[in-house]
């Protein structure tokens, strides 16, 4: 019985030492302020184009770059689709994944299905600032309310978008 009272202090003196560590890496990793070049119209894979900025005045929205070539993000990906069928408002942008036809196909194959900007070049994440995927950020009325990089669950973004409707 000594042994698992132990064993339970640990793994709580572990859980709060890691959420720190993580919330400390969070903040460190996340910019100052919202890029402008988030904000502007972008075209989707599908032809449409969006606004974040638009779209962010109606309800907070989830903002997740990822890549094809990501290993985290293969474990996300269906989380965020999952999400993006559900009715939660997602934009996806996918870094240096490659041509839009190889992109899509690529998704096509894995079944995942949420609005994508590609970005081939990696232009547009390199001016917001991440530098890492996965990277999610909830944007509400042009700010930004909610950052965190690497995986996450899909409790962690619907809180943290529960949380930026307030």
């Amino acid at each position: 019985m000594n042994r698992l009272k132990k064993w339970s202090k640990e793994i709580i003196v572990l859980a709060i030492i890691l959420f720190v560590a993580f919330t400390v890496m969070d903040l460190w990793r996340k910019p100052q302020t919202l890029a402008p070049a988030l904000l502007e119209q972008h075209t989707l894979v599908n032809g449409e184009t969006v606004s974040l900025a638009e779209l962010s005045k109606e309800k907070p929205i989830l903002v997740y770059f990822w890549a094809t070539w990501c290993g985290v993000c293969n474990l996300t990906s269906p989380t965020v689709s999952d999400l993006n069928q559900s009715g939660m408002p997602i934009i996806s942008v996918a870094i240096r994944s490659g041509e839009t036809a190889r992109l899509v196909s690529g998704m096509e194959k894995k079944d995942l299905n949420f609005p994508v900007i590609n970005d081939s070049s990696g232009q547009l994440s390199n001016a917001v600032g991440v530098s890492a995927t996965p990277t999610f950020m909830v944007i509400d009325n042009g700010e930004l309310v909610s950052f965190t990089s690497g995986w996450t669950s899909s409790y962690g973004l619907k809180m943290r978008m529960w949380l930026a409707s307030f």
